[in-house]
């Protein structure tokens, strides 16, 4: 009898440790890392293929800052995103298609056995919603991307998760009533970037962006912005602690139109 106490009491005395081990270990508050600054440089191509189809043709190049270079300081990552759009009007059109983003390894001190670059693939399809108001045009864009992530370490399984985006954004022109040649603009945007899946336990918000950005638009068929955007989001190993950056970002959007001229619809807004 007194064995069998006795082993149900250390039993009960295991469990309470164990409990407040884990009441411990629990963070109290949310803890943020220094800033690390970032630039990149973007392309959006949107090229007409038909009356109602157009090829999203996207290569982003991110870098990263390093000790000795802000900034501009070494390769993070580099994107290549196609897909195939259906314009259903005016103010409507949806897109399906593929990533591969090439993530190279920025840690300061990478161990000698991990790699340097390991591929990211993703599968994506978007909503674009655009909406008038006076000489301004707003924009709700729902993302959704299904993506298979590796480790640097070596023969790392894939990971897979699903992102959830969301993005709100509004261009205004400056010099001009309407979006025309010569017209300058400020697109002020805030997206918000959510995830889920097995190694998603306690982060899901990845991303929280705000960006501000001023555009030129040189002819129809090209425009250049550059802007500023500051972005939050926790990290996946620890949901209490939240990375920031602050990012310079240059933007090409390009669309060429290949269709004889008899076909074309008019003027569509598509974004990026």
């Amino acid at each position: 009898m007194i064995k069998k106490y006795y082993k149900y009491l250390s039993f009960v005395m295991m469990c309470c440790c164990y409990a407040l081990t884990n009441a411990q270990q629990e963070p109290t508050e949310a803890k943020f890392k220094e800033s690390v600054s970032r630039v990149w440089v973007n392309t959006y191509g949107n090229i007409r293929i038909s009356e109602r189809l157009f090829w999203v043709a996207q290569t982003h190049f991110r870098f990263e800052e390093t000790e000795d270079t802000p900034f501009v300081g070494q390769v993070g990552q580099i994107y290549n995103r196609h897909a195939i759009g259906y314009i259903y009007n005016k103010y409507f059109n949806i897109s399906v298609g593929g990533v591969l983003r090439l993530n190279f390894n920025t840690a300061a001190n990478p161990a000698p056995i991990d790699r340097n670059l390991v591929p990211e693939w993703r599968i994506w399809h978007e909503y674009m919603f655009a909406m008038p108001l006076s000489s301004m045009m707003f924009y709700h864009r729902l993302r959704i991307e299904h993506r298979w992530t590796q480790s640097f370490e070596e023969n790392s399984d894939y990971d897979f998760r699903n992102r959830w985006r969301y993005m709100f954004k509004a261009k205004i022109p400056i010099n001009s009533d309407k979006f025309q040649t010569n017209t300058f603009y400020i697109s002020p945007e805030a997206e918000l970037i959510m995830q889920s899946g097995k190694p998603v336990v306690g982060s899901p918000m990845e991303d929280l962006r705000l960006h501000a950005s001023v555009g030129y638009i040189i002819n129809p068929r090209m425009t250049v912005a550059t802007g500023l955007m500051y972005s939050t989001g926790q990290t996946l190993s620890d949901a209490s602690v939240y990375k920031q950056n602050l990012t310079l970002r240059f933007h090409l959007y390009f669309s060429p139109d290949f269709r004889k001229v008899k076909n074309k619809l008019p003027a569509i807004h598509l974004d990026d």
